[in-house]
């Protein structure tokens, strides 16, 4: 055998015997009358200790050839180390070789094999294999793996069936835009790749399959960020027979099943919280709750006074940051430049700090004096010590800005640490949002959604105002999972279809056969996806999804190692019918 143990494996119980261990060479240091080898795998390292004057001198020589990222193979016996480490598990053994085998030789890496390498993201992410080598990468993939185990473990127990749905399927016009694979067989015609496997899940809850889950690849051809890769990772789950409650109680379940057995973390029952209150209190529908600092609207307080900033406004709302009214005149200069950038999109800021002794100053002292700025300070319930961020403009971008400026000062204030957990649902969505540009409908979720019971009498009076019987998970202000109680009726879902613009020849066309398929008996059935890299790299304590996927692409959605997307050849392009030439 090439190894009888691992390089984490070896304890001062294995002292005396004779073992063979395999691996990477870390590093060899070499002292002349003592030479060092440290092994890695990725169970851990091992040291190899030679006194070169009593070793064979094929062993001194073999050791000495040694570079970083070699692979060999060392036998010898496990004895006690005489400077013990405590920075590794094995640091009370090491090995003294009567063998080595080099079993490839390697070329000098281009970047450090160590935890915290010189390696920048482009060049790692080129030679990800060897990326995938260092214990921050190699931690962050066992990590999946472990939820990936538990997430099993706890649907299985609650007899969920884990199915495996197709791959290539047919493109639809909602939602992001698909990846499209033509086909040989079928000249001009393509398949898609799964943005979800959403109706395929309704379909098995026809089938009678009453407990669903699968943890699935889907694919949007969409522009990426930290948190988004083209091809990613879900854990796709439905339910028959049941309510939305229903619903919250099981997959609340999970996370916290996630979080203690994974993490050691209780937590405790999730809150919920109405679409309407997250964005009149937060500004946004995944509102990070790990801190207070809720909007506060003053418009009945600061109009009227010839501010014509304000009075002009449809909106003047603000935040109160405890504590920071020693902020200087520079940091509230930077805070200011940060809500006029292109991507928060407010104009200015006002500002009012209420002082440690008591008294009121603002950036807009000329048109209020102290008395109308207590009244502000009575708005926010502010106290000595604190400061009063404000914004004023049209109330939805307003709201927007206001909520980045929150989560900046959260920030800035040390209020959102990473290993500090605050989770809640979401719930009451709008059924429908209008794209004005596009004069019609969208479906704020997907077209599949059911609306509240109590709501679908304004499906033809005022659709805008209908809720939709969905719900969103949040973490830490990260959308971790959302879905809905699905329509099981051919009529209402002809009637949504019809809302969001579809003929009926187009419905028929594109989802016909989820709509006849409800006429042989569909239950009631809802459920719910989670993104998988996203609750990955939130356990890990890490902004990005990237670290958390073996193999994953860069920025432009790009494999970098592979090359990937790259041209085809003519003779393939003319087998599928597609004319393209360069």
């Amino acid at each position: 055998m090439l190894r009888t143990h691992t390089c984490g494996e070896l304890r001062t119980s294995h002292v005396g015997q004779t073992v063979t261990i395999s691996g990477w060479v870390q590093g060899v240091r070499d002292k002349g009358s003592l030479l060092w080898i440290d092994l890695r795998d990725r169970y851990g390292i091992t040291q190899i200790t030679i006194e070169t004057e009593n070793a064979a001198k094929d062993i001194t020589d073999v050791a000495r050839s040694l570079g970083r990222e070699f692979v060999i193979s060392v036998t010898g016996k496990v004895a006690e180390r005489y400077s013990k480490s405590d920075k590794i598990a094995t640091g009370d053994i090491e090995i003294n070789p009567d063998k080595i085998v080099v079993l490839n030789p390697a070329i000098t890496p281009p970047f450090t094999i160590e935890d915290e390498t010189d390696g920048g993201d482009d060049i790692r992410m080129k030679y990800r294999y060897l990326d995938l080598r260092r214990n921050t990468v190699r931690k962050n993939l066992e990590l999946r793996h472990r939820l990936a185990i538990e997430t099993r473990n706890y649907l299985d127990k609650l007899n969920f069936l884990e199915v495996e749905t197709p791959v290539l399927i047919k493109s639809t016009p909602e939602g992001a835009r698909d990846f499209v694979v033509p086909s040989r067989m079928n000249p001009g015609e393509f398949y898609a790749l799964p943005q979800s496997p959403q109706t395929f899940k309704q379909l098995l809850m026809v089938g009678g399959f009453d407990r669903y889950y699968q943890i699935v690849k889907c694919f949007r051809d969409e522009d990426l960020r930290a948190d988004r890769q083209p091809e990613f990772t879900q854990i796709d789950c439905e339910m028959a027979f049941v309510e939305q409650e229903d619903i919250l109680n099981t997959f609340e379940g999970l996370v916290r099943h996630l979080f203690k057995s994974v993490k050691g973390v209780d937590i405790p029952t999730l809150s919920r919280m109405t679409y309407a209150d997250a964005m009149k209190n937060y500004g946004n529908d995944k509102p990070d709750i790990r801190f207070e600092m809720k909007f506060v609207a003053l418009n009945e307080v600061v109009k009227g006074k010839n501010f014509k900033v304000f009075d002009d406004a449809g909106l003047v709302v603000g935040i109160c940051a405890k504590g920071a009214a020693e902020y200087t005149r520079k940091q509230l200069d930077e805070l200011t430049e940060f809500v006029k950038r292109p991507q928060v999109g407010a104009t200015g800021m006002v500002y009012a700090r209420y002082n440690a002794d008591g008294t009121l100053k603002s950036s807009v002292d000329k048109f209020y004096n102290e008395e109308e700025l207590k009244k502000w300070a009575a708005a926010f319930n502010a106290q000595p010590g604190d400061l009063i961020l404000i914004l004023a403009g049209d109330e939805h971008k307003t709201r927007k800005a206001l909520s980045e400026l929150r989560l900046e000062m959260g920030n800035r204030l040390g209020l959102r640490d990473k290993n500090t957990f605050a989770c809640h649902w979401v719930i009451d969505f709008p059924m429908f949002e209008y794209n004005e540009e596009e004069g019609r409908l969208y479906a704020m979720h997907h077209p599949f959604t059911s609306p509240k019971p109590e709501d679908i009498e304004l499906l033809n009076s005022n659709p805008g105002a209908v809720r939709a019987n969905a719900y969103d998970m949040v973490i830490n202000g990260v959308e971790i999972g959302g879905g809905s109680i699905r329509i099981f009726n051919k009529q209402l879902q002809s009637r949504i279809f019809d809302l969001l613009g579809f003929s009926k020849e187009e419905a028929q066309a594109q989802f016909g056969f989820l709509m006849n398929a409800f006429e042989f008996g569909a239950p009631p059935h809802g459920g719910l996806a989670f993104g998988f890299d996203r609750l990955c790299s939130l356990f890990g304590g890490a902004e990005g999804i990237r670290d958390f996927i073996a193999f994953p692409k860069n920025n432009s959605g790009r494999d970098v190692m592979i090359d990937s997307p790259s041209p085809i050849s003519q003779v393939q392009l003319d087998e599928l019918a597609i004319g393209l030439k360069k």
